[in-house]
């Protein structure tokens, strides 16, 4: 039995995790259940796109993925399964896989047109992707035709590294959709007209200091030794980073 994560915008409060949870114990999943995220970059697949693509190297070689941020949820936009390296992702059609996808060395994609009994409009990460992701890792298929092979809808205009905040952690420090391997460590960033430089980890800059790091998932990461780097620069998701390739230029706090 392969392991399941969560992946979704749900959040960690209200039913909508639980209910996911339950729908996967009914179709017969007693495997893990990874909690991977429930606060992916809310309405935003192109957002949780990068973030999903940073966080899949470190699950499971053989998981599925139930990844859910679906605001066109019970519109015209399709339902995939996606393997990438092995591992099968499950969810919307909507760029949610588009950088998994691209960065994928083996690379499956396939339209779900299995559809179960009852579907709610607005619910298909319980009632659509959660039966499809217990049965895949259970190695069986729902009742033919499940599905059928289909061609990624590639969306060319997203750039491999995006030079956009994307994510805000519980501590503040922001995420951005850029790679560690897009930057150079005497690069400077700019965000809402502050300069960062870059540190190896928090304690090597005085407190209150922000700059910027590749986060442990190797991500470039926007931060504060002690503080809120969100609070400090005042930004949240979708601001834009400019990378400038001067090393002599001031950092934050001379700014």
């Amino acid at each position: 039995m392969r392991p399941i994560f969560l992946f979704t915008d749900y959040g960690v409060t209200g039913p909508y995790v639980g209910q996911v949870k339950a729908a996967l114990l009914a179709r017969g999943f007693a495997g893990p259940v990874i909690d991977l995220m429930a606060d992916a970059p809310a309405f935003d697949p192109k957002a949780s796109a990068y973030l999903l693509a940073a966080l899949l190297p470190r699950m499971p070689a053989d998981a599925v993925g139930l990844c859910v941020v679906d605001p066109g949820v019970g519109g015209d936009r399709a339902a995939l399964v996606v393997e990438a390296d092995g591992r099968l992702l499950v969810g919307p059609d909507n760029g949610l896989f588009e950088l998994a996808a691209r960065r994928a060395t083996i690379l499956g994609l396939w339209r779900i047109v299995w559809q179960p009994d009852e579907l709610s409009a607005t619910f298909h990460g319980r009632d659509l992707f959660a039966p499809v992701a217990a049965d895949l890792a259970q190695d069986r298929r729902p009742q033919p035709p499940w599905c059928s092979p289909t061609d990624r809808i590639d969306r060319g205009d997203w750039p491999n590294d995006w030079a956009v905040t994307i994510y805000v952690d519980g501590f503040g420090n922001v995420m951005t959709g850029l790679r560690g391997e897009a930057v150079a460590g005497d690069d400077v960033l700019v965000v809402n007209g502050r300069r960062l430089t870059a540190a190896r980890t928090f304690s090597d800059l005085p407190p209150g200091q922000p700059f910027w790091y590749v986060n442990s998932v190797g991500l470039v990461e926007l931060a504060v030794n002690g503080g809120r780097a969100d609070q400090c620069l005042g930004i949240a998701g979708g601001a834009v980073v400019e990378l400038q390739k001067n090393q002599d230029a001031p950092d934050a706090a001379s700014a």
